[in-house]
């Protein structure tokens, strides 16, 4: 469920494989995973568009190796040094195809740091577009991807036009992650939380504030449906 609060391991276990990079294309073959952050020291620069809804990932840099002692000053990888497509360049075909029209857009699941230790599962995302931009002097690839509602069942057919969705930003949830002690307000639980709208969307309600956003246990999210507690 899309703001979920998850540790790393959960993130791992829940995807079948050891999350040590950024970017992983087709993961079991039905989805693809991709790691965020908008902190401050975030090593690339992801960013929110369209009121939340539009997240546009930066690519991944070469390897930090003895001949590349600093990947920020070279050019993103679209291949690797026997010719094989990195991780950018896996994406990058992703969203040509779909843009093509040969394909459907990849789905792909967004995990986003918060903090140390603490992440956020911020549900399903198409990926629909891909450019590479000069920032610097270098070339970055530049991925965008739509939030979408549902989309969780990875046996059901990719919808032709989902309905949108829109994320809390991750200043907010840091904010609320403070302000509620990491705690659901209610009884008090410490694991599986969850960011919950007091005034869902439906209603009204908003993400760019903490006002409107607090945390609760999953027993107590999944009770209160769109009721304002």
């Amino acid at each position: 469920m899309a703001n979920e609060i998850i540790s790393y391991i959960e993130m791992c276990q829940r995807e079948g494989l050891s999350l040590q990079r950024g970017m992983n294309f087709r993961v079991g073959g039905t989805h693809s995973v991709v790691l965020m952050s908008l902190r401050d020291n975030a090593p690339y620069e992801d960013r929110l568009e369209a009121d939340g809804t539009i997240l546009i990932y930066e690519g991944h840099d070469e390897p930090r190796t003895v001949h590349t002692k600093d990947p920020k000053t070279i050019d993103q990888p679209r291949v690797t040094p026997n010719g094989r497509l990195t991780q950018n360049g896996l994406f990058e075909a992703a969203a040509v195809e779909y843009k093509a029209g040969t394909r459907h857009p990849e789905r792909v699941r967004v995990y986003e740091k918060i903090r140390a230790g603490i992440w956020s599962y911020n549900g399903m995302f198409h990926l629909v577009d891909a450019w590479m931009e000069i920032v610097g002097r270098r070339s970055v690839f530049k991925f965008r991807l739509e939030a979408v509602e549902g989309e969780e069942d990875l046996e059901s057919p990719i919808p032709l036009n989902p309905e949108p969705r829109r994320l809390i930003p991750a200043r907010v949830k840091l904010a609320v992650w403070k302000r509620d002690r990491g705690k659901c307000i209610l009884c008090g639980a410490t694991d599986e939380l969850h960011f919950d709208h007091d005034l869902p969307f439906s209603l009204g309600g908003t993400s760019v504030t903490a006002d409107n956003v607090q945390l609760l246990c999953a027993r107590h999210n999944l009770s209160k449906g769109a009721r304002i507690l």
